[in-house]
């Protein structure tokens, strides 16, 4: 079995999130989605508008996803890819170069994102606080 990992917020979820999961997800045939949790976001200084279960909750509802595991550090991807037995890291190509000291442990994947969308920009047209 092929085995895909990837990581975000996945705050105020809209269709350029889905279709990042439905792409990562067709790299292989297991789909690991790591969600920020509340802490980590703070840390960052990222404030979600949805709280880590909500978002916990609806990513295990769509049927990309194979399962949810917290992100609470920067530091984890390579045990989660070790421990989890990854063949493939994949994230936006807005991260292009960031994770390739994961090749070392898998194949890293940048996908392009969804242009005209995005979390932030609904948050700003929106006037919630990022």
């Amino acid at each position: 079995m092929k085995k895909v990992i990837t990581y975000g917020t996945f705050d105020l979820l809209h269709k350029g999130h889905i279709r990042l999961l439905k792409r990562a997800r067709a790299l292989g045939d297991h789909l690991t989605v790591c969600v920020s949790t509340d802490e980590f976001n703070a840390e960052k200084g990222k404030h979600a508008y949805t709280s880590f279960e909500d978002r916990k909750y609806i990513l295990e509802a769509i049927r990309y996803v194979d399962e949810v595991l917290p992100e609470s550090s920067w530091d984890q991807k390579i045990s989660d890819v070790v421990n989890n037995d990854i063949d493939v890291f994949v994230m936006g190509d807005d991260w292009q170069g960031k994770f390739d000291f994961l090749k070392d442990y898998c194949e890293v994947v940048y996908l392009p994102r969804t242009e005209g969308i995005s979390t932030s920009k609904i948050k700003k047209d929106l006037g919630v606080p990022d």
